[in-house]
């Protein structure tokens, strides 16, 4: 019985060892398999967790371009209103200096227009005097050459 004993408890030792290797082998592989799937699922859930955080980024970054783009517009909308305003100044300020610059260009007009005429007068006042001078030498030299001739056809004696 000895040698049965024997080879039994080698057979349970034998047994021992194989199950025990089987077992931790087992254990081994199981732990691996979690260990990767436990990676996979931490990966997952952070890839979740960026997902989520992309999409609030996103929504926040529409809520400020929508908020830039009112703030752009109602700028426009001021920009607008102030060219207006200064573009119907400057149109009141052009019609006021085009205005007064008719008047003074009138005015001016006027006073050529009186120059002109002044002139005008004095020129006919020279052409009368001229005319006057040109008769008044003619007949003076008519005069003469009736005297000269008379003093010669009737010498003094």
């Amino acid at each position: 019985m000895n040698e049965t004993a024997l080879s039994r408890e080698e057979i349970e030792q034998l047994v021992a060892n194989i199950v025990h290797s089987k077992i931790h082998a087992a254990i081994e592989e199981f732990i691996k398999r979690n260990d990767q799937r436990a990676k996979e699922l931490s990966l997952i859930e952070r890839i979740v967790r960026v997902e989520e955080e992309l999409r609030a980024l996103r929504e926040i970054e529409i809520a400020r371009f929508e908020a830039a783009e009112k703030r752009f517009e109602s700028l426009q909308r001021e920009m607008n209103a102030k060219f207006e305003s200064l573009q119907r100044e400057m149109n009141a300020r052009f019609e006021a200096l085009q205005k007064e610059m008719n008047t003074r260009f009138e005015a001016l007009q006027k006073e050529m227009n009186a120059r002109f005429e002044a002139v005008d007068k004095r020129f006919e006042a020279m052409e009368k005097r001229l005319t006057f001078i040109q008769w008044f030498i003619g007949i003076g030299f008519s005069l003469l050459t009736l005297i000269v001739a008379l003093y010669r056809v009737y010498p003094p004696r």
